[in-house]
């Protein structure tokens, strides 16, 4: 099998690379090739010759999106259509990594891959609109919607909250807000399985579990023996340019109708911080 990761150097992109085995596989980041250059990505893959274009390149940084909605929609729609049209050019398999954030959070249960899209920032609307383009495209498409990463090699809540925590003995931390930790070498094993069993369609993949930004916290302070202590607050207090959903938790359903499974959120951490301490 032939891979060609986009977005190899970021978050999801380096576990990606290192854990395809028994494939050849060419990750490519932003210097390589720019997504929002289409003819760059068609060099790219009339060299690599790919089965599988998985697409991980994004702007992901919400309230820089929220702040510049231009670069948001040149890059994670735009430059995901020009991926979409190379990608079927080449005759090549494409599967899209998405976001909980194309939800609007109103769901009192778990989102599946058929409730509406309905984003309430720029962030989750680049990512919804890129969703509609590339099934007008590619209708067999993989869309893989994740939400709340965290792994090692680049910025993430985890990380945030330990640097906090080691400075101050108490922090606050939202707790209207709930969705499902993800770390990403567990998200890369997924992908890997999807790609062999040829998925295609919408994809939920999470770790399992779900909790509050505050949960999350108490759990990496107590994890880590931090004597810090975590303290409640709500969204409204905290002033950020882009709006998140109050609930993004995405049901695990469409993930174990392919037989994957996924460990616990609090497992997935657990090893982070381990590999943390191996990386410090």
């Amino acid at each position: 099998m032939r891979i060609t990761i986009l977005g190899a150097s970021g978050l999801l992109g380096r576990p990606l690379k290192e854990r395809w085995s028994g494939a050849e596989v060419c990750g490519f980041s932003t210097p390589d090739a720019d997504i929002r250059d289409i003819s760059q990505i068609h060099a790219l893959l009339d060299r690599s010759r790919p089965e599988w274009v998985i697409l991980a390149a994004a702007y992901t940084d919400v309230d820089g999106c929220e702040t510049n909605p231009d670069l948001a929609l040149a890059v994670n729609f735009r430059g995901a259509m020009n991926v979409a049209q190379a990608a079927r050019r080449a005759a090549a398999r494409l599967l899209f990594v998405s976001t909980d954030y194309v939800f609007d959070g109103t769901k009192s249960s778990a989102y599946e891959t058929a409730d509406p899209r309905n984003p309430i920032n720029v962030y989750g609307r680049s990512k919804a609109e890129a969703e509609v383009g590339i099934f007008e495209i590619l209708p067999n498409a993989c869309i893989v919607r994740t939400s709340w990463l965290f792994g090692i090699g680049g910025k993430c809540f985890p990380d945030t909250i330990l640097k906090v925590a080691s400075t101050r003995p108490q922090i606050e931390v939202v707790n209207d807000q709930r969705g499902c930790p993800t770390y990403t070498p567990d998200l890369a094993e997924a992908i890997i399985q999807l790609c062999h069993l040829n998925a295609k369609g919408i994809v939920h993949v999470t770790n399992s579990g779900a909790c509050s930004w505050f949960e999350f916290a108490q759990e990496i302070v107590l994890a880590a023996g931090l004597p810090t202590r975590v303290l409640p607050t709500s969204s409204d207090k905290i002033a950020r340019p882009a709006r998140r959903p109050a609930n993004s938790v995405l049901s695990p359903r469409s993930l174990h109708e392919y037989g994957v499974e996924t460990p616990a959120w609090q497992d997935a951490l657990r090893r982070y911080l381990a590999e943390r301490k191996t990386t410090a």
